[in-house]
């Protein structure tokens, strides 16, 4: 009769919420951390994918001006952007005209040098944040898999303590360490794949603003007299 009676409320009760909010706010201490760390890592991933989202499309835009600045008589622009800061650097070298005993190559390849050094300058800016979507695609999944570990363990010691191995009892513990993988690989995916995109974005730019580069230089070291003329 006794245990008919356990029967019944054990049927009679509510399923186990297994909800993310619930399977946080039930787990251990350690496993809490763990998530909130791993929370706060994705918030931040995002906040960089937005920045760089931006900043690559402007300087995108700052490319395609360079190479129309190449293709054209070189003008005076003024501003902070690639093209600018590449065309003052160019002007630079070039005021200059050539030096004694240098040859018409070796000019044009200084003044694509000093092209190349601003607009890497450039380009170099847009690097930060990277290294986190790095860090963070790489170690969020063993972090998430240290909570789950740390969850199972300790769930694994409460099951000793009551001595109740059915499933209703492993499962809610078992489910709140796995969400700490889950967690982890939620962080880690999109940082992963915006750190392959971003650095492949940045070496497509880089290698279109070294072809503008040379492309200006050629120009401008074909006409020394004019920029002397200009002054």
């Amino acid at each position: 009769m006794t245990l008919l009676f356990i029967n019944w409320i054990k049927m009679s009760s509510p399923p186990p919420d297994f909800s993310p909010f619930a399977l946080l706010l039930h787990a251990d201490s350690v496993v809490q951390g763990v998530v909130a760390l791993l929370l706060l890592a994705s918030v931040a991933v995002w906040a960089v994918v937005l920045e760089k989202t931006v900043r690559l499309r402007t300087l995108s835009r700052e490319v395609r001006a360079l190479r129309g600045t190449a293709g054209a008589d070189s003008t005076d622009r003024g501003g902070a952007t690639l093209a600018a800061q590449a065309l003052a650097a160019a002007r630079g070298e070039w005021g200059g005209g050539r030096d004694p005993g240098e040859t018409a190559g070796e000019f044009r390849y200084r003044i694509e040098c000093a092209v190349r050094a601003a607009a890497t300058a450039r380009l170099r800016e847009a690097e930060g944040g990277l290294s986190l979507l790095a860090t963070v695609g790489s170690v969020a999944p063993f972090v998430g898999l240290f909570g789950t570990v740390w969850g199972i363990l300790h769930s694994f010691a409460g099951i000793a303590a009551r001595g109740d191995t059915s499933l209703a009892a492993v499962a809610p513990g078992i489910a709140e360490a796995l969400f700490a993988t889950a967690v982890g690989l939620v962080a880690a995916i999109p940082a992963t794949v915006a750190y392959n995109r971003f650095a492949a974005r940045l070496s497509r730019l880089r290698a279109e603003a070294a072809g503008a580069a040379a492309d200006l230089a050629t120009r401008m070291a074909r006409r020394p007299a004019l920029a002397a003329a200009a002054e």
